[in-house]
Formats: C-alpha cells, structure tokens, sequence
C-alpha cells in the first residue's frame, strides 16, 4: 500500500498552502527538533487590515534561543494572546464570517493558547483547531517520536522509513538542498508541492494578498473556504510529480 508523507516545521497560523500540503498527505510531521530561526514563520504571520499587511508576532525569550531546538523556544510574555485577538478582531471584524468564528478562536486564544508555554506547542494547537475547522483528517505526529540520525537530508529519510512511507512531499524551496538519490535508493519517491494558480477570494482589505494567514480566508469566505484550497477541490492540481 502506498503512503505519502509531508514534513515541515511549525508555523504560527499559518498560510493556506501548508494546510493543502498537511490535506495531501496520509501523515504530517512536525519537524520541530531543528534549530529555531529569526525572522522567520515559527512565531509571526501576516494578516490584512485597512493599513495594508501587518506582522503579528509571538513573543519569544531571547536567552540561547539561537542554539535552541524550536521545541524549546518559550513564550516570552503571557500578554500575547490577548494582544493577538483583539488585533485580529479589529482588522476582521467586518468580514462576512467573522462573527460566525469569533467565539472559537476567541476561546483557542484567550483560554487556551494563553495558558502554554513553548511556542511549539502554541503552534500545534492552532494547527489542530484550524484542520479540525476544515475537515482535515491527516494524521500529525512530531518529529520527537523519530531517531533522525545526523545530516539534513538524512534525517527526513529517516522520518520516511520509520513511517513506512513510500513517497514524500515536500515544499519548492527544500530543492535547493534536498538529495534525491539517497530517497531513490530507499525506494521512496519525491513529489514537490505546487502552490501556484490559487484562486483569489473575497478580502475585505485590497489589494488581495494571497500570503497570509488562513485566518483571512476563513474569516472571510467561512464555510466557503475549503474551495479555496486545491486539494481540498482535486488532489491532482496540489503537486507535480517528479
């Protein structure tokens, strides 16, 4: 039987496409035993408002984080969650499903996420309530449940195997580093992830962007949101086969 697997590390409410990624796959892992980066996905994201794109970031405790796994990464002032929420709530609360989603994500955020304190953890939890939202159903397992071994490449063949996977799909930019031979000589094929040609929905702040949180697609075209990401429509048009 065939299986497919996904890898990439945690991001803060992510964007569209890393849900269309998890949404591909039979198995998701969360790769957080890797070094935690600035200035990148972990801890920030982007959300519209009437002033144009706007970081919301995570604050995360300076003290040897840049030798720390991302799974170590702590939070570095509780008031976050609030503060994230009610910028949220000013800058959507005029989309058409806003009202329809704000007591959830109001809980997830002041009841919830306030309480945890590793930014990995914070991570999953909106991961889970967002694919739980959109009927995605992919298992999701962190990469701690993995010997990795040493090597960049190596340890995502590791996580393959220990899987049982036959094919794995990964993002555009791991072709830059990626050895596909050592996936080849394992018997496991590579498939890259296409996040072209998706298509533009309703935003209540132009001009449309498309890389932003999903927070924005949902907020917007609610229930309607899972047209809006291709394999949720057709699995064929999310990949491109090696």
């Amino acid at each position: 039987m065939s299986k497919i697997i996904a890898i990439l590390q945690s991001n803060y409410i992510p964007w569209k496409g890393y849900f269309d990624l998890i949404n591909s796959v039979d198995e998701f892992i969360i790769y957080d035993d890797v070094q935690y980066t600035l200035d990148d996905w972990r801890n920030r994201n982007k959300i519209k408002t009437k002033q144009g794109v706007q970081w919301i970031t995570i604050p995360v405790s300076k003290k040897g984080r840049l030798r720390m796994k991302i799974s170590e990464v702590k939070v570095a002032d509780v008031r976050w969650a609030r503060k994230h929420w009610q910028t949220l709530s000013n800058a959507y609360a005029r989309a058409s499903h806003f009202r329809e989603y704000a007591d959830l994500f109001m809980e997830v955020y002041l009841h919830r996420a306030s309480k945890l304190e590793y930014l990995s953890e914070i991570n999953f939890l909106f991961i889970t309530e967002i694919n739980r939202l959109l009927d995605i159903r992919t298992r999701i397992r962190p990469s701690s449940e993995f010997d990795l071994g040493e090597g960049k490449t190596r340890r995502l063949l590791n996580i393959c195997k220990q899987t049982g996977a036959s094919a794995y799909l990964s993002g555009p930019a791991a072709k830059d580093y990626l050895d596909e031979d050592i996936f080849h000589q394992e018997g496991i094929s590579i498939e890259w992830m296409n996040y072209d040609n998706y298509p533009v929905y309703k935003q209540i702040h132009q001009p449309f962007e498309h890389g932003v949180t999903i927070l924005d697609l949902i907020f917007n075209e609610g229930p309607e949101s899972k047209k809006y990401l291709k394999s949720l429509v057709d699995f064929r048009y999310c990949k491109i086969l090696t």
